[in-house]
């Protein structure tokens, strides 16, 4: 897979579709941006992440990039693993502790310390209260990889003052977003959407958006509130339907189901973009203080859309320029007075609007995309960590740098 092309080859570590996942979901997100500014996906590849033996999902739904894949805690298929990421110039990394086998994901390390080729890893959680074992591993992972990229400011100010690591090897690159600025204009006498979406299950805080429209019954037009999206995936294994059952019971018992609808499909991306597009609102009410990254967040501002959403880290800083409101977690009355304000102002909601609009152009997935790749390739210049250059050009690892590094 390496060639003396001056762009190195990538391989993705991480989920992949078609896992229903957001990490999954953004890691084929940023490998197409890199491949649209290169013009090609030649020299990418994936190496997904999976908790089930091939032989019980379908062939045809490993897509063409994926290279191999890993089987969570399996020691077969991690030998597997570390030779065909070895293939690669760079390896890209994404980090979710749940996504790797383990305690607390921690089999990621024997993958980052297997490598003879420089590692970025994206970090996707940044936890402020982190278990000791948690607190390890993440301090391992940026001492063992070449770079590592926070989405945000909070997720670096945290990453440095609670786990005092080299701030020299860490970069900020924000979550990317696919633009979606199509001129909505909507009619005067139609009821304006509020939409939430993304995989439904507990800690997403739909409980408190439901709740919030209560007494908002009296507006003219009446709101619509669309909650769009399918069941998380291991919700649905453990509990069936009932998590969702009980969110249609919670709306009937408070009189809503003439203002909360629920879309129950799995949208591909150009369907969910329409979907988004038509919106007039975007509700997140995420339960998480911890949330130092929201991919739905950022494509929200994308499509040019005002947010309601908590006081999670991401969401405060990326709304305090008047792009949204953020309010207090569990404050069910404080998100419908937010609710009530944007839904009865509408020199607010496009100043909202606009505004999320200029946050969005600056978060395109081609130019964070040329961002990752740029690093990468200062990554496999000589002067970057020692490496040597064979006489083909082509740079490679002394044989034990990655662990030296940690």
């Amino acid at each position: 897979m390496k060639h003396n092309d001056i762009r190195p080859t990538i391989g993705f570590l991480s989920t992949y579709p078609p896992t229903s996942c957001g990490l999954a979901t953004f890691t084929r997100s940023l490998l197409n941006a890199v491949a649209e500014d290169r013009g090609s996906h030649d020299g990418l590849g994936v190496v997904s992440l999976i908790d089930e033996p091939q032989m019980e999902r379908p062939q045809e739904d490993v897509l063409p990039e994926v290279v191999h894949e890993h089987l969570n805690g399996d020691p077969v298929s991690l030998t597997g693993t570390i030779k065909a990421l070895n293939s690669f110039d760079v390896v890209s990394i994404q980090h979710e502790y749940g996504i790797f086998g383990g305690q607390d994901g921690n089999e990621v390390l024997d993958i980052l310390g297997s490598l003879d080729v420089p590692a970025i890893v994206t970090l996707h959680t940044v936890l402020s209260q982190p278990t000791l074992g948690q607190r390890s591993i993440l301090r391992q992972l940026v001492a063992m990889a070449e770079r590592t990229v926070v989405m945000s400011e909070t997720a670096y100010s945290r990453l440095l003052s609670e786990y005092s690591v080299d701030a020299s090897k860490v970069r900020v690159i924000p979550h990317g977003a696919s633009l979606n600025l199509e001129n909505h204009e909507p009619q005067t006498d139609a009821r304006p959407t509020i939409l939430t979406w993304g995989l439904i299950g507990p800690g997403k805080g739909l409980e408190m958006a439901i709740d919030a429209f209560v007494g908002l019954d009296n507006l003219d037009p009446l709101p619509r509130y669309v909650i769009q999206g399918k069941t998380h995936p291991k919700v649905r294994a453990s509990q069936g339907t009932a998590y969702l059952d009980g969110l249609v019971a919670r709306v009937h018992d408070l009189g809503l189901e003439n203002i909360v609808e629920f879309d129950n499909r799995y949208l591909k991306s150009d369907e969910l973009a329409a979907e988004v597009n038509r919106a007039d609102m975007v509700v997140l009410p995420y339960e998480s203080t911890e949330q130092v990254t929201s991919g739905v967040l950022v494509e929200a501002l994308a499509a040019g859309k005002p947010v309601i959403a908590t006081e999670f880290p991401h969401a405060v800083e990326m709304l305090s320029s008047g792009a949204g409101i953020a309010v207090p977690h569990g404050d069910a009355p404080a998100m419908s007075a937010a609710l009530r304000r944007v839904l009865t102002y509408p020199v607010l909601a496009n100043r909202m609007a606009r505004e999320a609009r200029r946050i969005g152009t600056t978060l395109h997935w081609p130019s964070i995309g040329r961002r990752y790749d740029l690093l990468a390739t200062k990554l496999t210049r000589p002067q970057s960590r020692g490496r040597a250059v064979s006489y083909s050009g082509r740079l490679r690892s002394q044989s034990d740098a990655v662990i030296q590094a940690g």
